[in-house]
């Protein structure tokens, strides 16, 4: 199997079963994806049966995943592919959450200002639901590392790449950015350098612990909250509370006998959560499913339940931006 694929366990999750937290808080679920290929699947079906097990889920926005191009035609424009087939499982389901009411597509952002009748071609295949790009430039020196992502050192840096993020925020759109904590200060320069562009930072910008990092939370934690404090500093940056129970931060549920419950989640997840509403505020953050990725660690009622402990200190109105408000606000649902 790919090794970007997840290792899904069904009868794994089954083991561990939680009522719905506080089930009337609603919720837009702002980042899952969805594969149909020979040696994965998290389709429609799959995606739908999660969001419809039990939380308020609103609406979802879908993030891209390398799936579905188009087989012929201009090299640029084959990840269209995707946002046409994303349209194609879009709209209201059972559970009344309306599916992949935002889409966030890929483009080759080395394509500079050239990058423009790309996103025109995503703007109308998605048929007013297209909001902008991933760019996921992942990458480590160590090999361990690096074979879990397929980036490439500074590309963050280079002109033509800003060039074509700029682009972006002139059309309206937005920029999803996942990287490794190693890398929180390419996002900062590029922040400064397109600030007509709203940047949204993936999974709590990626604190690693695997590889070199494997026990050495404490000194990752503490490099990660510098990091993640200065970034707070541009406007333009929102952040993405989620992508946790991915393998490579280095929590091992995965390969626990039993999953663990949402309790355990919020316990050692709250050192992150809490510095990211502390340095951006509610305004600026927003808790994300990232399934099926983090499906590796929890089902989707143990996630939420998860978030909804770590907000158990907030306000109504501070509840209703994260859960909600940041999401519908800049993914403009």
């Amino acid at each position: 199997m790919h090794s970007y694929f997840p290792h899904l366990r069904p009868d794994w999750l089954f083991l561990h079963k939680e009522d719905v937290l506080d089930p009337g808080l609603a919720i837009i679920d702002p980042h899952h994806h969805l594969w149909q290929t020979p040696e994965f699947s998290y389709a429609l079906p799959q995606l739908q049966a999660d969001v419809g097990s039990g939380h308020a889920v609103r609406a979802t926005v879908f993030v891209e995943c390398l799936s579905h191009y188009r087989a012929h035609g201009p090299e640029a424009l084959r990840p269209v592919g995707e946002t046409e087939y994303v349209v194609q499982h879009s709209g209201p389901a059972q559970s009344g959450a309306d599916m992949c009411a935002g889409i966030v597509g890929w483009a080759d952002l080395q394509l500079g200002d050239q990058i423009t009748p790309v996103l025109e071609q995503h703007i109308q295949a998605g048929q007013g639901r297209f909001r902008g790009l991933r760019s996921r430039p992942t990458w480590h020196a160590d090999p361990a590392i690096h074979a879990l992502g397929a980036g490439h050192a500074e590309v963050l840096l280079q002109p033509q790449v800003q060039q074509a993020v700029r682009a972006l925020g002139r059309l309206g759109l937005t920029l999803d950015i996942w990287v490794y904590h190693t890398q929180l200060a390419d996002v900062a320069r590029l922040a400064a350098a397109c600030a007509q562009t709203t940047l949204v930072l993936n999974h709590c910008g990626g604190p690693l612990g695997v590889g070199p990092y494997a026990g050495q939370r404490d000194a990752v934690l503490h490099d990660w909250q510098t990091q993640m404090q200065a970034l707070s500093r541009h406007p333009n940056i929102v952040v993405k509370l989620g992508g946790l129970a991915m393998p490579r931060c280095g929590f091992g549920w995965h390969q626990a006998a039993r999953p663990v419950g949402s309790q355990v989640l919020a316990s050692a997840w709250a050192p992150y959560i809490e510095h990211c509403i502390a340095a951006f505020g509610v305004q600026r953050c927003m808790f994300e499913s990232n399934f099926p990725m983090d499906k590796t660690g929890c089902s989707y009622v143990t996630l939420w339940n998860a978030f909804k402990r770590l907000a158990g200190g907030a306000s109504a109105g501070e509840k209703a931006a994260l859960f909600e408000g940041t999401a519908a606000r800049v993914y403009r649902l």
